[in-house]
């Protein structure tokens, strides 16, 4: 289902582009740059959600601008809702990103438009697209370790995943881990129990 509007939300939707022709942003999470050929970048960003030992904030992780713009404000922590930076989560021999170095560096983002797309979805398990889709970038399912009180959605991470400079010191805030199948309900074959899962994002 398409959505109309404009940043309704970041990474699914439809909008209106220049002279009345349709167009479609997404979000491509861990890259600075979109690489889909013919795709403008609206703007670089980090990744940033709730905390992973947060009982509230917002679940939907969002791709924060390194240039805000401040409206009314008061300075200091008044203990509202916070968001924090988000790190690649990747121990435990689990390295399935063409960077090897990733784990602990901040996850970056950017904000895709295609005027030549009407809409766009996100392809869990699968680093292909259907037939008659084009790919804009496939990679790894992400999203908050099982255990942790905070939460994010699950989102597809590129598989040529980068990070911010500067952004490996490890923070645990908001983190993002590998998404692995588990058996039982979840069918077996065709899953296996404990593998990570692939995902793409698909556009037409």
């Amino acid at each position: 289902m398409v959505e109309m509007g404009y940043f309704i939300r970041q990474h699914e939707f439809a909008a209106r582009g220049p002279y009345g022709t349709s167009g479609v942003t997404y979000v491509q999470w861990g890259r600075k740059k979109c690489s889909a050929y013919g795709v403008q970048t609206l703007y670089s960003g980090v990744a940033a959600g709730s905390h992973y030992k947060s009982k509230g904030d917002g679940a939907n992780t969002q791709c924060l601008p390194l240039d805000p713009v401040w409206g009314n404000y008061k300075d200091g922590v008044q203990g509202a809702s916070f968001i924090f930076g988000a790190e690649y989560e990747l121990w435990q021999g689990i390295q399935p990103f063409e960077n090897k170095r990733l784990a602990d560096n901040d996850v970056t983002c950017a904000v895709c438009y295609s005027a030549t797309k009407n809409t766009q979805f996100m392809l869990p398990a699968k680093n292909i697209c259907p037939s008659g889709w084009s790919r804009a970038y496939y990679g790894y399912l992400m999203a908050e370790k099982y255990n942790h009180a905070g939460s994010n959605t699950y989102l597809c991470v590129d598989h040529r995943a980068e990070g911010t400079v500067g952004g490996a010191p490890n923070k645990d805030q908001s983190t993002f881990y590998p998404v692995e199948a588990r058996c039982g309900s979840l069918p077996c074959p065709p899953y296996v129990d404990g593998r990570e899962l692939t995902c793409s994002v698909c556009l037409k």
